[in-house]
């Protein structure tokens, strides 16, 4: 494990509304991390879907390549060398073989090398009200392992998107050393309004960890509609930085000390406790005795 900083730093969430195109895609990207350098960054955060969001698997397929030759991968590696800032490339279309892909989150170093790779575990394969229906399982293969990774300021824990639902991988990360947790999202604008922040903030609060949640907003070039608001989140549980539903940049200043005094007041954390579920087999003698009483 690398020596930790415990100073306060700055970081970046790139809000981003993805199209079909790379090119076009990798340019608002670029756009965004300038302007987050120029800003004081030391930690920047793309979406999930960097490269391209596009729900039909055809023309997805046309559109993306193996990480070797992926030229978005290779542009963020060479500007994170360029500007020595740590860029995490919140999810790149990696296509994997002739039938499948990964939803792959890469963190990217200030040398330009990459420091860790998370293939995304949970696969959003749901039906909404209104018809909006997903299958991401028909075209990703969904990743088998949690991943943590050492920043200089103290330890990352990844996640994408749906993965937001599933609190036990956060408890994993966190169990694992994770002060902070990223969670680049394309969140659909039904389920984001209906769950974004809460769940967000529950995953900071229960694990004491900051969240940061770079996210895809607005109305897609093929019909999507993402509802954006960025956010990082507190370990206390604390909105201290959210966007809007256009694409922009968000800042925020990132005490790593606080990690210590949320989990110090509220040690949950520490208290978990394994146990096994049985079936009932007669009623609980407690509640015999709370009849009897009456």
């Amino acid at each position: 494990m690398s020596t930790t900083n415990t100073s306060a730093f700055k970081v970046a969430l790139i809000q981003m509304r993805s199209g079909l195109e790379p090119p076009a895609n990798l340019k608002a990207a670029l756009a965004g991390i300038d302007e987050a350098k120029r800003g004081g960054a030391d930690y920047v955060l793309t979406p999930e879907m960097t490269n391209v969001l596009e729900n039909n698997r055809e023309r997805l397929f046309a559109k993306i390549v193996g990480e070797e030759h992926d030229a978005t991968l290779a542009t963020l590696r060479e500007i994170a060398r360029k500007l020595s800032i740590y860029i995490h490339a919140g999810s790149l279309a990696i296509k994997v073989s002739p039938e499948k892909a990964v939803n792959r989150s890469f963190l990217i170093d200030r040398n330009g090398d990459i420091v860790a790779r998370y293939d995304k575990i949970h696969m959003f394969d749901v039906d909404l009200a209104g018809g909006e229906s997903y299958r991401e399982s028909n075209t990703y293969r969904p990743g088998e392992q949690a991943v943590v990774a050492d920043l200089p300021w103290g330890r990352l824990g990844l996640s994408v998107c749906y993965d937001l639902r599933f609190p036990a991988l956060y408890r994993a990360l966190a169990e694992a050393g994770a002060s902070f947790l990223a969670i680049p999202s394309a969140f659909t604008r039904q389920t984001g309004e209906a769950h974004w922040h809460v769940l967000m903030r529950a995953r900071a609060i229960e694990n004491g960890c900051f969240v940061f949640a770079a996210a895809q907003g607005g109305k897609h070039e093929h019909g999507r509609e993402t509802f954006g608001h960025s956010l990082v989140v507190d370990p206390w549980g604390k909105i201290i930085a959210e966007g809007g539903t256009e694409p922009g940049v968000i800042f925020a200043e990132i005490d790593p000390a606080l990690v210590t005094v949320a989990r110090g007041r509220v040690p949950s954390l520490y208290h978990g406790r394994r146990f096994e579920l049985v079936e009932p087999t007669a009623e609980p003698t407690h509640l015999h005795a709370v009849r009897g009483a009456l």
